[in-house]
């Protein structure tokens, strides 16, 4: 990790309102609504990677999931979180890290990730961020992957991004996964642009 990068997203969770980003949603239904198709237990393992301040962790908690981690490079995101959790924030593990340098010392069912993979330029921290994701995935967890799609912006943040494609989230993950389901779908910003975005769900064989 750059520090630069880190710089970056304190720079912008310190000084914006979280409600005012683009991809700001109040509730996370996508998300929710593909997790809840896996079908998982509740005592499996989740983690929200590059997760910023969604409340997605709100949502998993809510829906009963007990063993939920959020991870995030801005330490200010993952701070409002805690403030709006309150007392649930207790149940939820927390982790600030860049994901291409993190290190998991554990293994989970589902690995979410909306809008971290379409910042990582460089195929160096795409490769980084593959074998970190290998590393933390059982056989037979889940993937959901949600990036820009063909037509969705070329820059976000001040950053540029890759757009993606179904089949190019599948190349990406590899042989290892197999793909059950991609789809495109339009997320709103709060300034009322629309965006497009990808997303994929895939399962470790």
């Amino acid at each position: 990790m750059t520090m630069d990068r880190k710089e970056h997203w304190e720079t912008v969770y310190r000084s914006k309102a979280h409600d005012s980003v683009s991809w700001y949603e109040s509730m996370p239904r996508t998300s929710l609504e593909l997790v809840g198709a896996c079908g998982l237990h509740a005592a499996a393992g989740i983690i929200d990677v590059g997760a910023g301040a969604s409340a997605l962790v709100d949502g998993l908690l809510e829906r009963g999931h007990s063993d939920v981690s959020v991870l995030d490079v801005s330490a200010a995101a993952l701070e409002a979180v805690k403030a709006r959790l309150g007392d649930r924030a207790s149940r939820v593990s927390w982790i600030v890290s860049d994901v291409t340098e993190w290190e998991p010392a554990r293994s989970y069912h589902l690995w979410h990730d909306r809008a971290v993979l379409h910042f990582l330029a460089t195929p160096e921290d795409r490769e980084a961020y593959r074998s970190v994701l290998e590393r933390s995935i059982e056989r037979g967890g889940w993937v959901i992957l949600a990036t820009f799609a063909a037509g969705g912006p070329l820059r976000c943040s001040g950053l540029d991004v890759i757009r993606y494609s179904g089949e190019d989230l599948a190349g990406f993950l590899g042989a290892g996964f197999q793909m059950e389901r991609g789809f495109t779908r339009i997320h709103r910003t709060p300034s009322a642009a629309d965006q497009a975005f990808q997303w994929g769900v895939f399962r470790r064989v």
